[in-house]
């Protein structure tokens, strides 16, 4: 019976590795490479830059890639702005990095684009992406900050299921061959309905974001171990806040189930010297496309002493 059991074992693996290669191959040939790339230390980094007038650097969130701030938000704003959007380390095009924390994202992008002779960009990070925006402050360099339901102060509890299987390395090495191998499409779209509720997902988004992009087994690692990491991160982060005085903009729903209002922006506003927080009554973790013009207005409020 053991050595049944091992062949079978060692056949699921296999078909395993098979279908996960296959799918991660369709998505690449789906979704290939929008923009360009800058190398760093010998990683590649994959970016968009459109427009013209002061920079602004966009920064998506968790399991996700620069394709969610293309969808609407970024040629909404090219009309006034040179923007930036970047695929964050180990997500969408770009190469993980051998440190997965935020101050390594932070440097990895900020080297990146300085290359591109953008030095003094005010930066927009939505959720996850936020929290790295934060990290950038934090080593200098921005000229302001627009967080976009953004985490920022460590939380109570735990993280979903997910992440709670995934924070080991023999989680890892279970959990994610066999959700990138068998997690069904239509699972994918109903966890994107959870993360805009309780606003609708816009009509095309789910077409255009390239989930199957995340999918693949690194995006899957490089993200899973990103987001366990990030309560210990903004643990020691928290106390900096008070010395960060450039200019930081709070766009938050009162919805938002992801990242509460309650547990982040909210008291982060009260520790930050020179932020102003915009509160969207009902509005749930994406308001970059349920309240799009709201963002706009701190981007612009944000950019307004340049």
């Amino acid at each position: 019976m053991a050595a049944s059991f091992l062949i079978a074992a060692l056949g699921l693996a296999g078909v395993t590795h098979w279908r996960a290669a296959a799918r991660e191959a369709a998505a690449e040939a789906a979704f290939p490479p929008s923009g360009q790339f800058v190398t760093v230390d010998g990683l590649r980094l994959h970016y968009e830059t459109a427009g013209s007038g002061p920079d602004l650097v966009l920064i998506h969130g968790a399991s996700g890639s620069l394709r969610d701030l293309t969808f609407a938000l970024r040629d909404r704003l090219t009309g006034r702005y040179r923007v930036t959007v970047v695929d964050r380390p180990g997500l969408g095009h770009s190469d993980p990095l051998p440190e997965t924390s935020l101050r390594a994202q932070a440097r990895h992008i900020k080297a990146g684009l300085a290359q591109l002779g953008i030095v003094d960009p005010v930066v927009l990070g939505q959720s996850y992406g936020g929290s790295v925006a934060l990290a950038w402050a934090l080593e200098g360099g921005p000229r302001a900050l627009v967080l976009v339901a953004s985490p920022s102060m460590p939380w109570p509890g735990k993280l979903d299921p997910w992440y709670r299987v995934t924070s080991t390395a023999i989680g890892r090495a279970l959990a994610v061959p066999l959700a990138s191998a068998w997690v069904p499409d239509s699972y994918v779209r109903q966890a994107t309905a959870a993360v805009f509720a309780p606003d609708p997902v816009p009509p095309g988004y789910d077409a255009w974001l390239g989930a199957a992009l995340t999918l693949r087994r690194e995006t899957l690692a490089a993200n899973t171990a990103q987001v366990n990491a990030l309560r210990a991160e903004l643990v020691t982060m928290e106390p900096r806040y008070p010395a960060l005085t450039l200019p930081v903009e709070l766009v938050h729903g009162t919805a938002d189930t992801i990242v509460p209002l309650s547990i982040h922006s909210g008291p982060v506003s009260d520790l930050l010297p020179n932020a102003r927080l915009t509160v969207i009554e009902g509005a749930g973790h994406m308001p970059h496309h349920s309240h799009p013009d709201r963002v706009i207005e701190a981007i612009d409020r944000a950019s307004e002493n340049w």
